[in-house]
């Protein structure tokens, strides 16, 4: 039974004596969105992403790089000229990553996150410090750069910017995050 059946015509009529007058109230409030597809769309495409950088990276692949003298690439549409540059330091790096204490896995989402990231803040020249230690990322670390169809060209670091545990690359930009 509802409490609005529960009452006498009586109860309802000293109600409305002793209220007043009244009118109905007016929805004009905006209720907001549910936000919860929207994290859930963030999520997924950040998720996509991650999976989309990680897969450029293979353990398996094994580049034809020079062994011989300082460890350089140049992408064939590239002109070698930049890697000169790259090693002479005309170029200071606008983002570094630092691998050490990572193991090879956290390594490899560190560059994937951080050839992302040069997408997102517009960043040319990139150094990554792997450090030498037991040459495992000093070893790796180029494997994985060659596979990314982003980096145009790496060269050994220059001193100033780690020496020989470190790679200095230049990333090709794109506008789709402007």
């Amino acid at each position: 039974m509802k409490l609005k059946d529960s009452l006498t015509l009586q109860e309802k009529q000293l109600f409305k004596d002793a209220i007043g007058k009244v009118k109905p109230i007016v929805q004009d409030k905006i209720l907001p969105s549910k936000r919860s597809t929207e994290t859930k769309k963030l999520i997924k495409e950040k998720e996509s992403t991650q999976q989309n950088a990680e897969f450029y990276f293979s353990d398996d692949f094994e580049p034809n790089l020079n062994q011989q003298g300082p460890l350089k690439y140049t992408r064939d549409d590239v002109d070698t000229f930049e890697t000169k540059k790259l090693r002479r330091g005309d170029y200071a790096p606008d983002l570094i990553l630092d691998l050490h204490g990572l193991d090879q896995q956290q390594a490899k989402l560190e560059i994937a996150a951080l050839l992302f990231a040069c997408q997102k803040e517009h960043a040319h020249c990139i150094c990554i410090v792997h450090g030498l230690g037991s040459r495992v990322l000093k070893n790796k670390v180029p494997h994985w750069l060659v596979q990314h169809p982003d980096v145009m060209a790496f060269h050994q670091a220059p001193l100033e910017w780690g020496g020989n545990g470190a790679i200095l690359a230049l990333v090709e930009i794109e506008d789709k995050f402007s």
